[in-house]
Protein backbone atom coordinates (compact mmCIF):
# COMPACT_ATOMS: atom_id res chain seq x y z
CA UNK A 1 0.00 0.00 0.00
CA UNK A 2 1.40 3.39 -0.98
CA UNK A 3 2.19 5.94 1.71
CA UNK A 4 0.02 9.09 1.45
CA UNK A 5 1.66 12.46 0.93
CA UNK A 6 2.65 14.27 4.10
CA UNK A 7 0.75 17.28 2.78
CA UNK A 8 -1.44 17.60 -0.29
CA UNK A 9 -3.03 21.00 -1.03
CA UNK A 10 -5.32 21.38 -4.03
CA UNK A 11 -6.86 24.60 -5.42
CA UNK A 12 -6.77 26.30 -2.00
CA UNK A 13 -8.34 29.75 -1.58
CA UNK A 14 -8.73 32.13 1.34
CA UNK A 15 -9.90 35.72 1.24
CA UNK A 16 -10.02 38.49 3.83
CA UNK A 17 -10.56 42.05 2.55
CA UNK A 18 -8.53 40.85 -0.43
CA UNK A 19 -7.38 37.42 -1.64
CA UNK A 20 -4.71 35.99 0.69
CA UNK A 21 -4.30 32.55 -0.89
CA UNK A 22 -5.28 31.97 -4.50
CA UNK A 23 -5.71 28.59 -6.16
CA UNK A 24 -2.69 27.17 -4.31
CA UNK A 25 -1.67 23.61 -5.12
CA UNK A 26 1.25 22.04 -3.27
CA UNK A 27 2.49 18.53 -2.42
CA UNK A 28 5.11 17.64 0.21
CA UNK A 29 6.48 14.14 0.58
CA UNK A 30 6.90 12.18 3.82
CA UNK A 31 10.29 12.75 5.46
CA UNK A 32 10.94 15.97 3.53
CA UNK A 33 12.35 19.25 4.85
CA UNK A 34 10.45 21.92 2.92
CA UNK A 35 10.95 25.69 3.13
CA UNK A 36 8.04 27.93 2.13
CA UNK A 37 9.29 31.42 1.34
CA UNK A 38 7.71 34.68 0.23
CA UNK A 39 7.57 38.42 0.87
CA UNK A 40 5.48 39.83 3.70
CA UNK A 41 1.77 39.40 3.02
CA UNK A 42 2.33 36.66 0.43
CA UNK A 43 -0.01 34.19 2.17
CA UNK A 44 2.48 31.88 3.90
CA UNK A 45 1.11 32.11 7.43
CA UNK A 46 -2.49 31.95 6.21
CA UNK A 47 -1.66 28.79 4.28
CA UNK A 48 0.05 27.15 7.24
CA UNK A 49 -2.78 28.08 9.61
CA UNK A 50 -5.22 26.35 7.26
CA UNK A 51 -2.99 23.27 7.20
CA UNK A 52 -2.84 23.30 11.01
CA UNK A 53 -6.62 23.59 11.23
CA UNK A 54 -6.62 27.09 12.73
CA UNK A 55 -8.39 28.58 9.70
CA UNK A 56 -11.05 27.10 7.41
CA UNK A 57 -10.41 27.45 3.65
CA UNK A 58 -12.94 29.26 1.50
CA UNK A 59 -12.45 26.52 -1.07
CA UNK A 60 -10.00 23.78 -1.97
CA UNK A 61 -8.74 20.69 -0.17
CA UNK A 62 -5.97 20.00 2.36
CA UNK A 63 -4.89 16.48 3.28
CA UNK A 64 -2.30 15.62 5.96
CA UNK A 65 -1.09 12.03 5.68
CA UNK A 66 -4.44 11.12 4.13
CA UNK A 67 -6.56 13.02 6.69
CA UNK A 68 -8.72 15.78 5.20
CA UNK A 69 -8.45 18.84 7.45
CA UNK A 70 -12.17 19.64 7.03
CA UNK A 71 -13.72 16.16 6.94
CA UNK A 72 -11.33 14.65 9.52
CA UNK A 73 -9.85 17.57 11.47
CA UNK A 74 -8.95 15.56 14.57
CA UNK A 75 -7.14 12.92 12.52
CA UNK A 76 -5.11 15.61 10.76
CA UNK A 77 -4.29 17.43 14.00
CA UNK A 78 -3.16 14.24 15.76
CA UNK A 79 -0.25 13.87 13.33
CA UNK A 80 0.56 17.60 13.11
CA UNK A 81 2.43 20.08 15.30
CA UNK A 82 2.20 23.85 14.86
CA UNK A 83 4.88 26.23 16.19
CA UNK A 84 4.04 29.93 15.55
CA UNK A 85 6.54 32.77 15.50
CA UNK A 86 5.28 34.00 18.88
CA UNK A 87 5.45 31.10 21.37
CA UNK A 88 2.14 30.48 23.10
CA UNK A 89 2.80 28.82 26.44
CA UNK A 90 1.36 29.14 29.94
CA UNK A 91 3.55 31.44 32.02
CA UNK A 92 2.46 30.02 35.38
CA UNK A 93 3.53 26.50 34.42
CA UNK A 94 7.01 25.05 34.45
CA UNK A 95 8.30 23.41 31.23
CA UNK A 96 7.66 19.97 32.74
CA UNK A 97 4.11 20.91 33.79
CA UNK A 98 3.47 22.39 30.35
CA UNK A 99 4.59 19.18 28.65
CA UNK A 100 2.42 17.11 30.98
CA UNK A 101 -0.53 19.36 30.14
CA UNK A 102 0.00 19.15 26.37
CA UNK A 103 0.54 15.37 26.53
CA UNK A 104 -2.77 15.06 28.37
CA UNK A 105 -4.56 17.02 25.65
CA UNK A 106 -3.24 14.54 23.08
CA UNK A 107 -4.07 11.57 25.34
CA UNK A 108 -0.46 10.40 25.30
CA UNK A 109 -0.08 7.49 27.77
CA UNK A 110 1.47 8.72 31.02
CA UNK A 111 4.61 6.60 30.97
CA UNK A 112 5.30 7.39 27.34
CA UNK A 113 4.68 11.10 27.96
CA UNK A 114 7.08 11.11 30.91
CA UNK A 115 9.80 9.43 28.85
CA UNK A 116 9.31 11.73 25.84
CA UNK A 117 9.23 14.84 28.03
CA UNK A 118 12.55 13.92 29.60
CA UNK A 119 14.07 13.33 26.18
CA UNK A 120 12.93 16.61 24.61
CA UNK A 121 13.89 18.64 27.68
CA UNK A 122 17.38 17.16 27.48
CA UNK A 123 17.69 17.65 23.73
CA UNK A 124 16.58 21.30 23.93
CA UNK A 125 18.78 21.94 26.98
CA UNK A 126 15.75 22.77 29.10
CA UNK A 127 16.32 20.10 31.76
CA UNK A 128 18.08 22.50 34.20
CA UNK A 129 15.00 24.75 33.99
CA UNK A 130 12.34 22.00 34.02
CA UNK A 131 10.89 23.15 37.36
CA UNK A 132 11.10 26.92 36.82
CA UNK A 133 8.02 28.90 35.85
CA UNK A 134 8.02 30.01 32.23
CA UNK A 135 7.05 33.59 33.11
CA UNK A 136 10.69 34.58 33.61
CA UNK A 137 12.02 32.96 30.44
CA UNK A 138 13.59 34.84 27.53
CA UNK A 139 12.09 34.72 24.02
CA UNK A 140 14.56 32.01 23.06
CA UNK A 141 13.73 29.87 26.11
CA UNK A 142 10.01 30.27 25.49
CA UNK A 143 10.47 29.26 21.86
CA UNK A 144 12.26 26.10 22.96
CA UNK A 145 9.46 25.28 25.41
CA UNK A 146 6.92 25.75 22.60
CA UNK A 147 8.94 23.44 20.36
CA UNK A 148 9.14 20.86 23.15
CA UNK A 149 5.35 21.02 23.45
CA UNK A 150 5.03 20.47 19.70
CA UNK A 151 7.20 17.35 19.89
CA UNK A 152 5.56 15.71 22.92
CA UNK A 153 2.99 13.72 20.91
CA UNK A 154 5.63 12.70 18.33
CA UNK A 155 3.95 14.28 15.27
CA UNK A 156 4.61 13.14 11.72
CA UNK A 157 4.36 16.71 10.37
CA UNK A 158 5.92 19.75 12.08
CA UNK A 159 4.95 23.22 10.83
CA UNK A 160 7.10 26.15 11.98
CA UNK A 161 6.38 29.78 11.18
CA UNK A 162 9.57 31.84 11.67
CA UNK A 163 10.92 29.61 14.47
CA UNK A 164 14.34 31.33 14.64
CA UNK A 165 13.06 34.87 15.15
CA UNK A 166 14.63 36.41 18.25
CA UNK A 167 16.89 33.43 19.00
CA UNK A 168 20.57 33.84 19.78
CA UNK A 169 23.08 31.91 17.68
CA UNK A 170 23.34 29.04 20.14
CA UNK A 171 19.59 28.54 20.49
CA UNK A 172 19.07 28.84 16.72
CA UNK A 173 21.71 26.18 16.09
CA UNK A 174 20.10 23.89 18.65
CA UNK A 175 16.63 24.25 17.10
CA UNK A 176 18.04 23.59 13.62
CA UNK A 177 19.84 20.47 14.86
CA UNK A 178 16.63 19.17 16.47
CA UNK A 179 14.67 19.69 13.26
CA UNK A 180 17.29 18.00 11.09
CA UNK A 181 17.38 15.06 13.49
CA UNK A 182 13.60 14.71 13.27
CA UNK A 183 13.77 14.68 9.46
CA UNK A 184 16.45 11.97 9.62
CA UNK A 185 14.02 9.95 11.76
CA UNK A 186 11.32 10.26 9.07
CA UNK A 187 9.38 13.32 10.25
CA UNK A 188 8.27 15.95 7.73
CA UNK A 189 9.13 19.59 8.45
CA UNK A 190 7.64 22.69 6.82
CA UNK A 191 9.44 25.91 7.67
CA UNK A 192 9.02 29.58 6.85
CA UNK A 193 11.95 31.87 7.56
CA UNK A 194 13.18 35.39 6.89
CA UNK A 195 16.71 34.01 6.92
CA UNK A 196 17.17 32.71 3.38
CA UNK A 197 20.54 31.15 4.20
CA UNK A 198 18.72 28.78 6.57
CA UNK A 199 16.43 27.60 3.78
CA UNK A 200 19.37 27.34 1.40
CA UNK A 201 21.36 25.11 3.77
CA UNK A 202 18.62 23.02 5.37
CA UNK A 203 15.70 22.54 3.00
CA UNK A 204 15.53 19.65 0.55
CA UNK A 205 12.96 21.54 -1.51
CA UNK A 206 11.95 25.19 -1.55
CA UNK A 207 8.71 26.83 -2.62
CA UNK A 208 8.23 30.57 -3.18
CA UNK A 209 4.77 32.04 -2.75
CA UNK A 210 3.79 35.54 -3.93
CA UNK A 211 0.37 37.21 -4.07
CA UNK A 212 -1.07 34.00 -2.63
CA UNK A 213 0.24 31.80 -5.46
CA UNK A 214 3.09 29.30 -5.64
CA UNK A 215 5.39 30.91 -8.23
CA UNK A 216 8.29 28.46 -8.19
CA UNK A 217 9.32 25.25 -6.46
CA UNK A 218 12.15 22.73 -6.45
CA UNK A 219 15.56 21.90 -5.08
CA UNK A 220 18.07 24.74 -5.00
CA UNK A 221 19.75 23.28 -8.07
CA UNK A 222 16.42 23.10 -9.91
CA UNK A 223 15.57 26.68 -8.97
CA UNK A 224 18.95 27.84 -10.30
CA UNK A 225 18.42 26.05 -13.58
CA UNK A 226 14.86 27.31 -13.95
CA UNK A 227 15.97 30.90 -13.38
CA UNK A 228 19.00 30.98 -15.66
CA UNK A 229 21.63 30.10 -13.05
CA UNK A 230 23.99 27.17 -12.83
CA UNK A 231 23.32 24.04 -10.81
CA UNK A 232 26.84 22.62 -10.79
CA UNK A 233 29.50 23.05 -8.12
CA UNK A 234 31.97 25.91 -8.08
CA UNK A 235 31.70 29.67 -8.28
CA UNK A 236 29.23 31.80 -10.13
CA UNK A 237 26.07 30.16 -8.80
CA UNK A 238 23.02 32.25 -8.00
CA UNK A 239 22.23 32.45 -4.30
CA UNK A 240 18.74 31.70 -3.04
CA UNK A 241 18.37 35.40 -2.25
CA UNK A 242 19.05 36.31 -5.90
CA UNK A 243 16.58 33.69 -7.13
CA UNK A 244 13.99 34.77 -4.57
CA UNK A 245 14.16 38.45 -5.51
CA UNK A 246 13.95 37.61 -9.22
CA UNK A 247 10.90 35.36 -9.02
CA UNK A 248 9.08 37.73 -6.65
CA UNK A 249 9.78 40.69 -8.97
CA UNK A 250 8.66 38.68 -12.01
CA UNK A 251 5.47 37.67 -10.20
CA UNK A 252 4.74 41.26 -9.17
CA UNK A 253 5.31 42.44 -12.74
CA UNK A 254 2.91 39.84 -14.10
CA UNK A 255 0.30 40.90 -11.51
CA UNK A 256 0.93 44.61 -12.09
CA UNK A 257 1.94 45.08 -8.43
CA UNK A 258 4.92 46.57 -6.62
CA UNK A 259 7.53 43.81 -6.00
CA UNK A 260 7.32 43.42 -2.20
CA UNK A 261 10.67 41.65 -2.09
CA UNK A 262 12.44 44.94 -2.86
CA UNK A 263 11.21 46.72 0.22
CA UNK A 264 9.87 44.09 2.60
CA UNK A 265 11.77 41.38 4.37
CA UNK A 266 12.09 38.09 2.56
CA UNK A 267 9.88 35.55 4.31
Amino acid sequence: MSVPDALAIAALNKRYSRPAVRDLTLTIRPGEFYALLGPNGAGKTTTLKMVAGLLVPDSGRISVFGHDTVDDPLGAKRVTAWVPDEPMIYDRLTPLEYLEFVAGLWEVPQERAKKTAGEVLDILQLAPHAHERCEGFSKGMRQKVALAGALIHEPKLIILDEPLTGLDAGSARLVKDVLLRRVEEGCTVILTTHILEVAERMAQRIGVIAQGRLVCEGTLAELRMANGGRAGSGGGQDSLEEIFLKVVADSAASEGAEPAGKTGRAA
